[in-house]
């Protein structure tokens, strides 16, 4: 058991992070152990970068300086190093001070006296040869977290103004800060809790950090085939030659460790029985080796200076891969794999296949991330059957380290790439995806997403270690076409998808010009165009003997028409004279062409012409083999241009004068040491005093559990009134007939209660209440729950059949603007129901989207609240009523979305 001299060590505050130039570290506490690495890291310091840390020359540390540097409290005293390998790189370290700047003095046993000190002096050092990879901006996101666990709530820093970059470092965190200049040192006072700036700034660093270590990945100088075989045949070959028959621009080296001695080529590349052999840098190996040979060729790799691999093993076990993981970035490398296929880039000068693909595509604007290989072939053939070319390409096989959303963040700045395609079998941080993805295709990429296994219940790909997702999956898809992804069902549907948002404009409508030579699949145009929501127009029906002709002044003609958002040029070979691939491709490129102030997409629905695709292809228009293809694939960019409308005005976040937030706090804070320690339901009374805090009114319900009581409980509330049953088991069932309204006298009262106890009694106690009589209006259900992997949901549906037995409930991640509010409330199938159907009144859907909005700012200002049931809610033509309603609190899930940057660990 540690004693008070040996702290527990914390290890949840070790982290692996990458670096500012795409490289990985390990920050971790610093610990006694540490003592000669500490010693080894202060003699690679520079004498100029020692006195900006002492201000004054400190050659080399003392015994006692070893000591005080290495043991520590890990409460008013905490060290921090980032390592790579045995190495430190940089350290940090804070005091816990007074207000005069003194050692605080921890509280005595007893626990009185003055509060703690709530600031710390903070140091940092770097050494010279790792300054500038943003270690102290990583390392102050770390030590900033430990210390706000620790109650600490402001760091000090003294430092000479010469040290322009650690001011630096302070300055530019995002955190408000106050600076002085006294004594020949600037003082600066940084407040520790998060601000907005703050996470943009983390956000920012990441996104660049994680984008360098995926393009050092796709764009090496150098690539080591690591497992080649000495024959053809085997996958280390194969992969050999794919990058020779592809025109990689570096260096080639094949290593195979059986090689005979004296060996120096192997398939016309040099070889080498080790890669320590190898005299030149190595950015990145390929690993075809068994897997049980992967961790001794991994540790050639990170002796000698590779920036990344691609493993295509498979078949290690769960801890292997943990350790596989742990290994590769303890020596600053990233890991794609294991069971990865590879990865293409078709960049002149770069062009890598390192993959088993037979061939590296032509260049195109389409960027691919998979994981199993068995995917990524599907996918690349598709992209070939549709003769469109690639960017870059990922399959990572496990995602055990590089995943989807490192290639996000890499595409997200990628000026070779458009749009983004991704078949993703698991997820490790579904909030970080959204956040993402979100942000991508904001800025103008459009990301498709196919999602497998999303009826498995939640059962996970083997091998995959991520976290399995409890979210149902209705609940997923919707904040995921929130967040601006396009949902494809199927990897043909991908392919088709991306291939129109490559070439073409987004449309800014859902009306629809259909052409071409045969009645026949022009009417299945228009039946597909009307399945998929869109607006089919009358285009020009050409002559079975259409020729290229026709066709461009057909095109001309429906581009030239203000009611056209989009045009399907239908064709099927007719025998007409000069109508080939490439003339009906010109045809329709002239047009367009001819054009240029009508940026609308046009797409082309064909049937056996030879060679129409690609000729298609080669001119920017997409080309697909069924009218349903290209009508499926234009209908999701009419959807994504209606996204991104909405998302250039998201709305505001409301600001209510009326709620009280102390309050709240309060009530929540109430519960007992038993109900603190895990989930648990607030009790009635408490649950309606914290809606009320922010001005949501729940209808008072009394218990009547006889006849008098009841009758009480009228004359309290004042006829009409309604009664009702509680139970668990009856609640908000109709077919049992559990309610009865519209009570106008005691009499009326005291009947309904006694048929309530004989038609209900034989399910058990119906524990009926007394409610006032609310406004006639439609019966609607609202909920809020935090959820652990995407974050807190709000959900609203009809009450009742639509949303119990069909499921018609429609979500929004929080916050939710007016905007989103409005949206939530008219997106499900119900909706019409709100809105006069039938001749009915509409009822005051304002009301609705201000009570939408006050919850989701309810969850949003408090954590711990875990789920939010109001059932029935009755929505009048006039305001609303809410008349019942449940509060469950829980300990705050953890955020790590919002925490320091740090790589997953699974």
């Amino acid at each position: 058991m540690p004693t008070p001299e040996q702290p527990v060590y914390p290890a949840h505050w070790e982290a692996d992070v990458v670096l500012r130039d795409g490289g990985t570290a390990r920050i971790r506490p610093i610990t006694p152990d540490d003592a000669g690495r500490l010693v080894r890291f202060y003699e690679r310091v520079s004498d100029e970068a020692k006195y900006y840390r002492f201000f004054a020359p400190h050659p080399r540390l003392s015994d006692k300086d070893v000591h005080r540097f290495t043991h520590h409290d890990y409460d008013d005293r905490v060290g921090l190093a980032a390592t790579v390998g045995d190495d430190f790189l940089a350290t940090v370290r804070y005091d816990r001070v007074d207000e005069h700047g003194r050692p605080a003095a921890r509280p005595g046993p007893g626990g009185g006296g003055a509060p703690r000190a709530d600031r710390a002096e903070v140091a940092f050092l770097v050494e010279d040869a790792h300054q500038g990879r943003g270690l102290a901006s990583a390392l102050l996101e770390h030590i900033a977290a430990v210390a706000r666990e620790r109650g600490i709530r402001r760091f000090e820093a003294e430092v000479l103004p010469a040290n322009r970059k650690m001011i630096k470092v302070f300055t530019d965190a995002g955190y408000s800060q106050r600076r002085s200049f006294a004594d020949g040192t600037v003082h600066l006072t940084l407040d520790l809790e998060p601000t907005a700036a703050s996470l943009a700034v983390m956000r920012a660093r990441e996104q660049r950090a994680e984008a360098r270590s995926v393009q050092r990945l796709l764009a090496p100088r150098s690539v080591a085939v690591v497992g080649a075989g000495r024959g053809p045949g085997g996958a280390g070959r194969e992969v050999l030659g794919r990058l020779r028959a592809g025109g990689f621009t570096g260096p080639l080296y094949a290593v195979n460790h059986a090689l005979p001695e004296g060996t120096t080529e192997l398939a016309g590349v040099p070889a080498h029985r080790s890669l320590r052999g190898i005299p030149g840098p190595v950015d990145l190996a390929v690993l075809a080796v068994p897997a049980e040979q992967v961790d001794r060729v991994l540790t050639d790799c990170g002796e000698h200076g590779v920036q990344g691999l691609v493993v295509l093993s498979a078949g290690h076990t769960e801890e292997a891969q943990r350790a596989l993981v742990r290994r590769a970035r303890s020596y600053g490398m990233r890991l794609i794999g294991p069971g990865a296929f590879g990865v293409l880039n078709t960049a002149e000068d770069i062009r890598l296949n390192a993959s088993p693909a037979p061939y590296l595509p032509p260049p195109g604007r389409v960027g691919i991330f998979t994981q199993s290989a068995a995917i990524a072939i599907a996918v690349l053939d598709e992209l070939e059957g549709s003769g469109a070319g690639l960017s870059t390409f990922i399959s990572a096989g496990n995602r055990a380290d590089v995943s989807g959303n490192d290639a996000l963040q890499f595409w997200d700045e990628d000026p070779a790439t458009d749009v983004v395609l991704m078949y993703l079998e698991s997820l490790g941080n579904p909030r970080k995806f959204t956040r993402l993805a979100r942000r991508t295709a904001a800025a103008g990429k459009p990301v498709v997403v196919v999602r497998g296994g999303r009826h498995s219940g939640g059962a996970l790909p083997s091998g995959h270690l991520v976290p399995a997702t409890h979210t149902p999956e209705d609940t997923a898809a919707a904040l995921i076409r929130q967040a601006g992804v396009i949902e494809a069902g199927t990897v043909t549907e991908l392919v088709d998808t991306g291939v129109l948002l490559a070439g073409q404009p987004l449309p800014t409508g859902g009306r629809v010009a259909v052409l071409g030579n045969a009645e026949a699949l022009g009417l299945i145009a228009h039946d597909a165009c009307r399945a998929q929501d869109l607006t089919p127009l009358t285009g020009a029906a050409l002559p079975p003997g259409a020729g290229p002709a026709e066709y461009r002044q057909a095109l001309g003609a429906a581009l030239a028409d203000p009611d056209t958002d989009a045009v399907v040029v239908t064709a099927v070979p007719t025998g007409a004279p000069g109508l080939t691939a490439d003339a009906l491709a010109a045809a329709l490129r002239t047009a367009i062409d001819a054009a240029p102030e009508r940026k609308i997409p046009v797409v082309a629905a064909h049937l056996a012409i030879e060679g129409l695709a690609t000729a298609l292809s080669a001119r920017g228009i997409p080309g697909y083999p069924s009218a349903e293809r290209a009508v499926r694939a234009l209908a999701h960019a009419v959807r994504h241009a209606r996204w991104r409308a909405d998302a250039a005005d998201p709305g505001t976040l409301p600001a209510f004068d009326d709620i009280d937030e102390a309050a709240a706090h309060r009530i929540i804070t109430a519960a007992g040491p038993a109900e603190a320690a895990g989930r648990h339901p607030l009790a009635p009374d408490r649950a309606h005093r914290l809606l009320a805090a922010y001005g949501i009114t729940v209808l008072p319900a009394l218990p009547a559990p006889d006849p008098d009581a009841a009758a009480r409980a009228a004359r309290r509330l004042g006829y009409p009134v309604a009664l009702k049953t509680t139970a668990p088991g009856l609640r908000h069932r109709a077919d049992l007939d559990g309610i009865r309204l519209g009570l106008a006298t005691e009499g009326e009262l005291r009947r309904a209660h006694a048929e309530l106890a004989a038609e209900l009694g034989w399910l058990g106690a119906p524990r009926p209440v007394v409610q006032a009589m609310a406004p006639r209006g439609v019966d609607t259900v609202v909920r809020a729950v935090a959820d652990a992997s995407v974050g807190a949901v709000l959900s609203f549906g009809l009450a009742g059949p639509a949303s119990e037995l069909l499921g018609d409930i429609a979500h929004r991640l929080l916050p939710v603007t007016d905007r989103d509010a409005a949206a939530l409330v008219r997106s499900i199938r119900a909706a019409p129901m709100l809105f006069g159907w039938r001749g009915a009144r509409p009822v005051d859907t304002a009301a609705l989207e201000q009570l939408l909005l006050r919850l989701g700012r309810l969850l949003e200002d408090h954590a711990e609240i875990a789920a939010v049931h109001l059932e029935p809610v009755v929505v009048a033509p006039r305001g609303l009523s809410v008349l019942a309603a449940s509060v469950t609190l829980a300990p705050p899930p953890p955020s790590p979305d919002l925490g320091p940057r740090r790589l997953p660990a699974y």
